[in-house]
Formats: C-alpha cells, structure tokens, sequence
C-alpha cells in the first residue's frame, strides 16, 4: 500500500490492486475518504470521519490532483 502524499495528517494511498475510476484512500486515525483523481473530484466514500471532513479532503486531493494522477499511472499503467 504506497503513501504517495500526505495531507493534512492523513496518508494518500494508491492501492496496487484497486479498480477504477482513478481514485485515492485518505486514511486518519479515526477512517478514511475515498476520492476519485477526475476533476473535479468527488467524494466516492466516507468511513469513519464526518462528511464535512471528507469535503476538505476531496478539496485537498483536487489540488493535487496531476500529481496523483501520474502516480495511479505509474502504479496501475494506463
């Protein structure tokens, strides 16, 4: 499970064997929100942690998004 960024206190994780859409688990202490890499990005899941919360990530992982995206390249391959 690759961290390939922190944000916020929480780890980005690109998962070798996930699925599409191109998407990214941002993982806390308390849960995780899952964020698709399309922009604009969209909250795909919460567990865990508030819906407001998750906003914030998905905000965050949107201005990262290019860079994130090349990592799912690099990890999953077009």
């Amino acid at each position: 499970m690759p961290v390939v960024m922190r944000i916020a206190g929480y780890r980005v994780v690109i998962f070798p064997n996930d699925h599409k859409p191109p998407h990214v688990h941002v993982i806390g202490p308390d849960g995780q929100a899952i964020v698709s890499l399309e922009k604009p990005a969209r909250l795909l899941r919460v567990e865990g942690i508030s819906h407001r919360e998750g906003s914030k990530l998905a905000k965050a992982v949107e201005e990262h998004a290019e860079a994130l995206s090349k990592e799912w390249e690099a990890i999953h391959g077009q």
